[in-house]
């Protein structure tokens, strides 16, 4: 196999990145992997295939004695022993980066996924950053003339990378005439650059796995972990993983994922709006019983939000293994006092809920709620670094919990509809202009978001629901003409440029995959070519 990188000269300070000896290392790391990584993206469908014909899910019985089994993940090192409040966001902008590290949050979370646009010039410049940033060498300075420089006097963010998940591929990249694997061009590029350095400062390298759906994919990010470490002569475990469980499959596989990465093993995380997007993923032809009520009304309190989060805490805990508490995606509003108090009381309610629930730690979106959230965990852990001793055995979660989709509690409404569509173009567009993190109505969505919203269109659309506000069916026509209205809005509401560009596309992608007979598995799939 032979790596080349097509855009090499055009991204400032690419040269430092790509290297022929960084290109190299990432060269063997598709060698090795990448035709495993297309066979177990390709096992994914014929799993759902088999959920459309039998309706349901329930744990492995070939690894039963894997969860039944008395083993326990490799020890935390020092740098992630206290999680307790983590705040994510993109690695480019550098200053966006500087914000984050100087928050006072113990992790900083830089997505390379679901927050970020797959843009060349992101893709590099947060390679950029990272690289930066280890090295305590960060720093910018805005048009006006404002510096941002990474604070000496509190303890940095720990930094966590995002690579993206195992079915993004990267074009910028050719491997062999095709195009690269977008994971393994992260990993592996701050890996190459970082790996060393990190280690002997007790940093890292530390990493979030997005979008796992199986054990078995587990075990390849195992493998990939163990082969680097070798190439590069770092100590074997020193990599440590977490884990978000955001598929329904990978809930009914908590023990199994956290077996087969048990050496780099750091714990898991409640990924909860993939999570309700990859539920109504799985059971979108699976009947009423499965379509979820309008997004704003499922709070993490509905039965089958709870009896994931619960078991999440409990199989952690059982194996040494730290819980991390789901996105507080509610944003404060610096001109709206009025907003901003209703979002922090809705912010407290979630991190003391979790906090209680025995989470060892929590994310949340925007620097003014680390306080908030450090706040709630501190009235629980005290001066202790997290709450692995609560091992929750009064938690008893079924396989039929796990699917209780039907007691949700709310409505399908025609307003719920509107905002849906409003969000998946309104969020599609600004990401097709290179942000992938974007504040929509007080709140900051990123993928997930969208793709719950238009999933729920589709899935409303071909279980021909009644809206409750309304009385009307969802039909191809009412969801064309919504549509339209809700482009209209939005034409009031940015620059003629903007919508032209960005925004024109971004509603003829979301008409065409909500009103396809086929559905399509990830909505960043199709709009990344429209950015290439």
């Amino acid at each position: 196999m032979t790596l080349t990188a097509k855009n090499k000269a055009t991204a400032p300070r690419g040269d430092e990145i790509l290297t022929d000896e960084a290109l190299a290392f990432v060269e063997k790391l598709h060698t090795e992997f990448a035709a495993r990584r297309d066979e177990l993206v390709g096992a994914r469908r014929a799993r759902r295939e088999a959920v459309a014909r039998t309706g349901t899910l329930d744990f492995l019985p070939e690894t039963a004695d894997v969860r039944s089994g008395d083993w326990s993940v490799a020890e935390a090192p020092a740098a992630l022993r206290d999680r307790r409040v983590e705040i994510t966001g993109p690695a480019t902008p550098s200053k966006m980066a500087i914000n984050a590290l100087n928050s006072g949050a113990k992790v900083w979370l830089a997505d390379l996924e679901d927050a970020s646009t797959p843009h060349w010039l992101n893709v590099i410049d947060s390679q950029v950053n990272l690289k930066d940033a280890a090295h305590g060498v960060l720093a910018y300075t805005s048009p006006e003339g404002k510096q941002y420089t990474l604070r000496d006097d509190e303890p940095l963010a720990v930094i966590v990378v995002r690579p993206r998940g195992w079915h993004m591929d990267d074009d910028n990249f050719d491997i062999d005439g095709s195009d690269a694997v977008g994971a393994l061009i992260d990993f592996g590029l701050h890996f190459f650059h970082n790996a060393a350095h990190l280690t002997a400062l007790g940093q890292g390298p530390f990493y979030y796995l997005p979008k796992l759906e199986s054990h078995l994919e587990a075990r390849l990010w195992n493998d990939v972990f163990t082969f680097a470490e070798a190439e590069l002569g770092i100590e074997h475990g020193t990599v440590r993983a977490t884990v978000l469980i955001e598929t329904i499959p990978a809930a009914f596989e908590m023990d199994e994922i956290l077996y087969e990465l048990r050496d780099h093993a750091s714990g898991l995380n409640a990924g909860r709006w993939d999570y309700l997007f990859s539920i109504i993923k799985y059971f979108r032809d699976a009947g009423s019983d499965y379509v979820i009520p309008d997004r704003a009304s499922v709070a993490m309190t509905a039965p089958f939000m709870r009896a994931y989060t619960e078991l999440l805490v409990q199989t952690c805990h059982k194996r040494g293994a730290f819980a991390m508490g789901g996105m507080a995606a509610f944003i404060p509003n610096r001109r709206d006092p009025e907003v901003t108090e209703a979002a922090i009381a809705k912010v407290r309610d979630d991190k003391s809920r979790e906090a209680n629930d025995g989470f060892d730690g929590s994310w949340v979106a925007h620097p003014d709620l680390v306080s908030i959230c450090r706040e709630e965990f501190d009235a629980v852990l005290g001066d202790k670094p997290n709450q692995l001793e609560r091992q929750r055995p009064d938690v008893n979660v079924t396989a039929a919990d796990l699917l209780d989709v039907a007691s949700t509690p709310g409505d399908v409404t025609e307003e719920g509809l509107r905002l849906n569509l409003y969000v998946a173009v309104a969020y599609t567009a600004v990401w097709l202009s290179g942000n992938g993190a974007v504040a929509i109505h007080n709140l900051m969505e990123d993928a997930a978001t969208a793709e719950i919203s238009r999933s729920q269109v589709w899935q409303q659309l071909h279980n021909r629901v009644r809206y409750a506000d309304t009385g009307n069916e969802a039909t191809p026509e009412l969801v064309t003409r919504l549509l339209s209205e809700e482009s209209d809005r939005l034409k009031c509401e940015v620059d003629a440029e903007a919508f032209n560009q960005y925004y024109t596309p971004a509603i003829e992608l979301i008409r065409d995959i909500c009103l396809s007979s086929d559905y399509e598995d990830f909505l960043t799939t199709p709009a990344y070519k429209l950015v290439r």
